[in-house]
């Protein structure tokens, strides 16, 4: 009995978590809403169909589009990605937003939010990444890491070694910016 209590805790958050969030795009809306993946192909939902709520990955899921809660091993968006997303590995093939945590964090267009991890990577980045090493091609916000790099830049870089490439002082210790 006293295990219940905390348990129905958690399944009460899981479950707040896991509700689509309203200002989702109508894109995600058609998700179905709930996905358990052991490794694709051998999950609930197909990976051609997209996740609107909780997305559980044992081991390697993909879908389309997730909008929720995306947790998992290696978690992997073929279209674009509107979530908490936390795993070893987080993969979104297109656009993401929200919060990206884990080992490895890639979106290959734009990300909006926070990504933390040992190493995040995107194409073009507005918020804050916080990683060992954070590379990005556009960086609009604040990247602290050991290795931090970009190619254009508009906020602030903190970490051991800061690369603007197209910044007035290209290479700076400790500090870097650009505004």
């Amino acid at each position: 009995m006293s295990h219940a209590r905390p348990l129905a805790l958690v399944a009460l958050a899981a479950a707040a978590l896991a509700a689509p969030f309203p200002f989702a795009s109508a894109a995600h809306a058609d998700g179905a809403p709930v996905n358990l993946s052991l490794f694709t192909p051998i999950q609930i939902v197909p990976a051609n169909k997209s996740v609107s709520g909780l997305r559980l990955d044992l081991i390697y899921g993909r879908n389309v589009n997730v909008t929720g809660v995306d947790w998992g091993l290696v978690n992997h968006d073929t279209g674009t990605g509107f979530a908490w997303q936390a795993g070893a590995v987080n993969l979104v093939e297109k656009d993401f937003t929200g919060w990206q945590e884990g080992w490895v964090n890639m979106t290959k267009d734009t990300f909006t939010g926070f990504q933390d991890g040992l190493f995040n990577s995107s194409d073009s980045m507005n918020g804050f990444a916080l990683g060992v090493v954070n590379v990005t091609k556009h960086m609009h916000g604040v990247q602290v890491g050991v290795f931090n790099m970009t190619e254009t830049m508009h906020g602030l870089q903190i970490g051991v070694a800061n690369v603007i490439q197209k910044g007035k002082i290209p290479v700076l210790p400790i500090v870097n910016w650009t505004f």
